[in-house]
C-alpha cells in the first residue's frame, strides 16, 4: 500500500514539471501507401516548450552566474594588463630605435672638445639624422649625481662624453656605416644604438602576452568546468522531466537546445557583469594617473607605463571575451546534456 502511494506521489511530480510542454491533442500517425507505419524517428512526437525545462532562478543558477562573472572579470583583467604592457614596450622600442648615442672616451693627449665637434660634424652629414647634440656638463653631473653625489668634478675623473642623435627616418640611417665612420675619424668613439634594450624589451613583451594567454586558458578551463558541474546538477535536479521527455520521442537536439539557451542567457550576465566591472576599473585607473601627478604610486605607474590607460583593441578584446564566455558556457552545456543522454540511451 505504501509503495502504491509513493509511486502515485512520484507520477504526480513528474506530470507537474511538464505541465507546461504542450503535446499535441490528437496526436496522427501517417502511414505509407503499402499500409505499414514509418520508422519512430518519423513517427515520433515533437515537442514544443510553453514553460523553460530548467528553472530561470535557482540557487545552483545564480552561483554558477557569479562564478560566471569572476571569470570573466579575470580573463578581461588579463587583457587589459596584456594590452597597457604591449603599448608601453610599443613606445619605449619606438622611443630607442629613433635616438641614437655616440659615447667618447677620454685619453691621454686627446682633445675632448674637438673630438667631440668633429663626431657631430659627422653625424650630422647622414641621411636620417634629425638633430645631433652634446650633451652639456651640467647635464653630464645631473646623469651622475645618483650614483657620484653633488659637485662632481668632470675633469677630475675620467668621464666619456655623451652625444645625443635624434633619428628622423631609422630606415633611411646606415648605423654600420655611420659607426664604421665614428671609429675612423674619432678617437675613443662608440656607438650605442640600444639594440641590446630593443631585443629585451621585445622579450620580455612576448614573455608578457604569452603569460596572458596561459592565464586566460586557465580561467576559461575553470569556467567551463563549472558549468559542466552545474549542468550535470541540472540535469539530476530535472532528472524526471528529461526522461520523461526523452522517451516520448523529444530529440537530444530539443533537450539540448532548452539547457543551452538557459546557460547562454547565464553566461551572457555573467559576463557582460564581469566585463562591465573590468572597464570601470581601467577607467578609474585612468583617472588615478592622469590626475595623481605628484604622488608616489601614480608617478611610479607613469614613469614605467606613461599614462596607464587601455587602448580601443583593449576594449575590443573585453567585448570579444564577453562574448567568449557566453558561447562557451552554452557550447559547454550543449555537449554535457547530449553526453548524458547517451548515456541513458
Amino acid at each position: 500500500m505504501v509503495k502504491d502511494v509513493k509511486k502515485a506521489i512520484a507520477r504526480s511530480k513528474t506530470a507537474s514539471r511538464i505541465k507546461g510542454l504542450r503535446m499535441p491533442a490528437k496526436p496522427t500517425v501517417p502511414r505509407r501507401s503499402n499500409g505499414k507505419k514509418p520508422s519512430q524517428t518519423q513517427a515520433a512526437v515533437k515537442l514544443r516548450s510553453a514553460a523553460p525545462i530548467v528553472p530561470p532562478q535557482s540557487v545552483a543558477g545564480r552561483a554558477l552566474t557569479l562564478v560566471v562573472a569572476i571569470m570573466s572579470f579575470l580573463a578581461c583583467l588579463t587583457i587589459g594588463g596584456v594590452s597597457i604592457v604591449w603599448d608601453a614596450a610599443d613606445d619605449w622600442q619606438n622611443d630607442l630605435v629613433r635616438e641614437v648615442t655616440i659615447q667618447i672616451r677620454p685619453a691621454d693627449g686627446i682633445d675632448m672638445l674637438r673630438e667631440i665637434d668633429k663626431a657631430v660634424a659627422l653625424a650630422q652629414e647622414f641621411p636620417g639624422v634629425e638633430t645631433v647634440r652634446a650633451l652639456s656638463d651640467d647635464e653630464t653631473r645631473a646623469l651622475l649625481q645618483p650614483w657620484l653625489g653633488d659637485n662632481l668634478d668632470l675633469d677630475s675623473l675620467p668621464v666619456p662624453r655623451l652625444i645625443q642623435i635624434t633619428v628622423d627616418d631609422p630606415e633611411a640611417l646606415d648605423l654600420a656605416q655611420l659607426r664604421s665612420s665614428l671609429e675612423r675619424q674619432v678617437a675613443g668613439a662608440s656607438l650605442d644604438d640600444h639594440s641590446v634594450w630593443t631585443s629585451r624589451l621585445s622579450a620580455m613583451a612576448g614573455a608578457v602576452v604569452f603569460g596572458g594567454v596561459c592565464i586566460m586558458l586557465l580561467v576559461l578551463g575553470s569556467m567551463v568546468l563549472s558549468v559542466v558541474f552545474a549542468t550535470q546538477s541540472a540535469m539530476a535536479g530535472n532528472k524526471d522531466v528529461v526522461s520523461v521527455l526523452h522517451f516520448v520521442g523529444a530529440e537530444d537536439s530539443f533537450i539540448a537546445r532548452e539547457f543551452q539557451r538557459h546557460f547562454l542567457v547565464l553566461g551572457l550576465k555573467g559576463g557582460i557583469s564581469g566585463g562591465v566591472f573590468a572597464s570601470m576599473l581601467f577607467l578609474i585607473l585612468d583617472l588615478f594617473t592622469r590626475r595623481g601627478g605628484g604622488q608616489a604610486g601614480s608617478d611610479q605607474l607613469s614613469a614605467l607605463f606613461g599614462t596607464v590607460s587601455v587602448s580601443l583593441p583593449g576594449y575590443l578584446g573585453v567585448i570579444g571575451v564577453v562574448f567568449l564566455v557566453a558561447v562557451l558556457t552554452a557550447l559547454t552545456s550543449g555537449l554535457a546534456v547530449k553526453a548524458h543522454l547517451k548515456r541513458v540511451d
